[in-house]
């Protein structure tokens, strides 16, 4: 089979999104070639990535790359990632230089290009990220270990608006609770509320491809008795209340759902929300605070942010 990698010139801001467009246009897994990778220190010998080639990566901005089968759909495929990415500024996010280039790779090296970014990545105190094809022997009785295939899931798991929402999680998971995971993608943070002990979580996804990774993985992770994957938008005819309610995506987003954040969350719970940029950090503090809910902590990781919100024990009345 012949494949096409189609290569994106964007920013930081822009990578999420556009994997979205991506993976909805039937890349099965994206890269990402970000320059700040070459210089970034790693506290840990497991979050260290190996085989980096600074031929690889953009002077500035970011390169997310996907890799898409040649047939004669190959160009409107292209042409409506395209519109799409363009359309992203309409959401006022920054796509920067917006280049897209088009180039023809052989099966071989498809199937492998995207492994020599991957390797065991220790994100937390207790979480370590691990491929499937990695042999991983853990460094200490309490690690927790996730295992995913980006082959066939939304990314590594190890982004910044990721990792701080699974240390927000492993802060405020406990044993028994409940879990509302809202554009679940990978399901790796419904994954990581499992391996923490809640009871049951949901994972909720508005992509059917997300609603299918997110199965695979959960079921890799042998989390399957506590995970329920369902197709929604958002919290939408959601009626279950939670103790957590986690959601890394878009601010634009979060606005539309905090409300109902609010009311699914139980009196003394967490929602906790990242996929925020820098510029839109005020706005999604001011939405939390008008829906309720009381800014406990925000945490800043390169240029994302996340905000962990507590719903009062006492609630006088809810509309």
């Amino acid at each position: 089979m012949r494949w096409s990698e189609i290569s994106i010139h964007t920013t930081n801001e822009a990578i999420e999104p556009i994997s979205n467009i991506l993976h909805e246009a039937g890349a099965s897994g994206v890269v990402i070639e970000d320059p700040r990778e070459l210089t970034k220190e790693r506290i840990d010998k497991f979050g260290e990535i190996y085989q980096l080639d600074p031929e690889d990566y953009p002077d500035q901005g970011v390169l997310v790359k996907a890799y898409l089968s040649v047939n004669s759909f190959l160009a409107e495929t292209v042409d409506g990632i395209k519109t799409a990415v363009s359309n992203l500024v309409s959401f006022d996010i920054d796509i920067g230089e917006n280049k897209v280039e088009i180039s023809e790779v052989n099966e071989e090296e498809w199937a492998t290009a995207w492994k020599k970014y991957y390797n065991p990545v220790k994100i937390s105190s207790t979480f370590t990220i691990v491929p499937t094809w990695e042999e991983y022997e853990p460094v200490s009785s309490d690690e927790l270990i996730i295992e995913l295939d980006p082959g066939m899931a939304f990314g590594t798991g190890t982004h910044p608006t990721t990792v701080m929402c699974i240390q927000a999680l492993e802060r405020t998971v406990k044993k028994g609770d409940r879990v509302i995971d809202v554009g679940t993608g990978s399901g790796v943070l419904s994954i990581a509320s499992a391996l923490l002990e809640a009871e049951h979580i949901r994972a909720l996804d508005l992509d059917d491809v997300a609603v299918t990774a997110a199965r695979q993985n959960i079921e890799l992770n042998s989390v399957s008795d506590k995970v329920t994957v369902e197709q929604g938008n958002l919290l939408n005819e959601q009626t279950e209340k939670a103790e957590v309610i986690v959601a890394n995506i878009l601010a634009e987003v979060i606005l539309l759902f905090a409300d109902d954040a609010f009311k699914l969350t139980v009196p003394g719970g967490t929602f906790i929300t990242s996929g925020i940029i820098q510029a839109k950090k005020q706005l999604v503090k001011d939405k939390l605070t008008q829906a309720g809910f009381r800014i406990e902590e925000v945490v800043t990781m390169e240029d994302w942010v996340a905000i962990i919100a507590k719903k009062p024990s006492e609630v006088v009345r809810e509309s």
